[in-house]
């Protein structure tokens, strides 16, 4: 988000560097808002598309985000230079997010909305000439399509080009999750591309040919990509002199819609997943730690809250009732899974739910690390909940205790957090597996760390005496 301006110049666009590649249209914030500058050729196509009645509907239906054409004065602001022959408006979304955060549902669901609007899209004479999981975002657990300038009319002749991407960043993931049983998250941030065809094929076995949709759509395209390699330009132009015939992109499409709403996992059980049920808290220490949370999310609106190893999403939900959005990020898969399809079920608008390792989280990644920001770069919490946390970070991940508060601290959000004592039950599971001591693992290391960086509200020793909770806010800030 760009500062506002000063009394004596107009505002500049702070651009979205994640856009770059499309050379048609750029992504930029000015005052806060999201838009996109427009060259000639893409004013053009969005003059169409933006009439169609399929585009109005989804659009309607939140599917596709809320776009609006700007004024003149935001595009004179936009486009000193004359670059962009229209500026749109869009709806801003509470966190960006990117497809390895998300659970095997979402991607699932991201690619049914992706196929659901080409399908539509195809009935009015358009098409997506991309299909990558990058052009969704989520409005807590519904998916919303945000490249509006995707949209383009179909030229008679002309093949579907997305469905490559499609297979790599969609299709072959979530075979990798459905069949193979491997976690897709890893693939896609080691390559923001997603699996080549070829690769995919040689991790399928003699029985996953028989899978449903592998034969077509892993070893029959990994055999035409390796054949038309070098001839891209020359297979589409014979495919326009064959009269290649929109039915055969309606068939695919719904081919693939059919494919993907049979693919299914099911999460091996995890010590996670059952924590909520299974803890080491006694009822009146649960209790009271719920009622204390209650107390400090209700103080007051929160916009944004970060959850950081949420598990199924107890306490997210809890503080959801009092802040406009919550990212609920958990290292466990299972969990964030039955998370989502809670959420999903119960229609929530304001819970996200991302797949991820505090201990590890989402660099910035692709061309000069700028393509895709890192988690902590998207948006700035009101306040962090890290519960029953510190002490998996602190020995598991062997993080000092001085450092995980520091990090802690960099948000500049209020936190309440919890510390488990040496003593507690899971504590003393945690040390018994290690080889090593952990002598800083302390109360006493853990308060003098707060007090450098926090300002402590109010304590809370559990009635089981073996856990602290802490609502404390950074030095200097103060909290209304």
């Amino acid at each position: 988000m760009t500062p506002a301006p000063d009394s004596q110049s107009p505002p500049s666009p702070s651009f979205d560097p994640g856009s770059f590649r499309d050379r048609t249209a750029r992504v930029f914030y000015l005052d806060g808002a999201v838009c996109r500058g427009l060259n000639a050729d893409a004013w053009d196509e969005w003059q169409h598309v933006s009439s169609s009645s399929f585009f109005q509907r989804a659009m309607g239906q939140g599917s596709v985000v809320k776009t609006e054409t700007a004024d003149d004065a935001t595009l004179a602001s936009a486009s000193r230079s004359g670059e962009w022959t229209g500026v749109l408006r869009h709806q801003r979304l509470p966190f960006v997010s990117y497809p390895y955060e998300w659970s095997f549902g979402m991607l699932k669901d991201a690619a049914l909305l992706q196929l659901e609007l080409m399908a539509a899209a195809l009935e009015e004479g358009f098409l997506l000439k991309d299909a990558t999981p990058y052009n969704v975002q989520w409005e807590g657990s519904r998916p919303v399509f945000i490249d509006v300038t995707s949209f383009v009319r179909w030229r008679p002749g002309e093949p579907w080009a997305g469905y490559r991407q499609f297979c790599q960043q969609f299709l072959y993931p979530l075979f990798l999750q459905a069949y193979k049983g491997v976690p897709f998250q890893p693939w896609l941030r080691g390559r923001l591309d997603g699996i080549e065809a070829a690769e995919c094929r040689r991790l399928m076995s003699l029985r996953d040919m028989v899978r449903p949709g592998v034969l077509t759509h892993v070893v029959a395209h990994s055999g035409l990509q390796h054949r038309y390699a070098a001839a891209t330009p020359k297979v589409k132009q014979e495919l326009r002199q064959a009269g290649f015939h929109k039915s055969i992109i309606t068939a695919t499409i719904g081919r693939l819609r059919k494919l993907v709403r049979r693919l299914e996992w099911s999460p091996p059980a995890s010590t996670w997943s059952d924590y909520a049920t299974c803890n080491s808290y006694d009822d009146e220490s649960s209790r009271a730690k719920e009622a204390f949370i209650e107390r400090i999310a209700s103080s007051r609106e929160r916009g944004l809250v970060w959850d950081l190893g949420c598990n199924t999403g107890t306490f997210s939900k809890l503080v959801a009732r009092h802040a406009a959005h919550v990212v609920a990020i958990d290292s466990d898969h299972a969990s964030i899974e039955a998370l989502y399809s809670e959420l999903k079920a119960a229609g929530n608008r304001n819970i996200l739910p991302l797949v991820g390792d505090v201990a590890d989280l989402s660099p910035a990644l692709g061309w000069r690390g700028v393509e895709r920001r890192a988690f902590t770069d998207r948006g700035r919490p009101d306040l962090v909940l890290c519960l029953a946390l510190v002490h998996h970070l602190a020995i598991t991940s062997n993080i000092p205790l001085a450092d995980v508060v520091g990090w802690l601290s960099e948000s500049g959000a209020e936190l309440v957090v919890e510390f488990p004592m040496p003593d507690d039950p899971m504590v003393q599971r945690l040390l018994h597996s290690r080889d090593q001591a952990y002598d800083d693992y302390s109360l006493a290391s853990f308060e003098s760390a707060l007090a450098t960086h926090f300002d402590v509200r109010e304590r809370l020793l559990l009635p089981s005496r073996q856990r602290s909770l802490y609502w404390a806010v950074p030095k200097a800030a103060s909290v209304s």
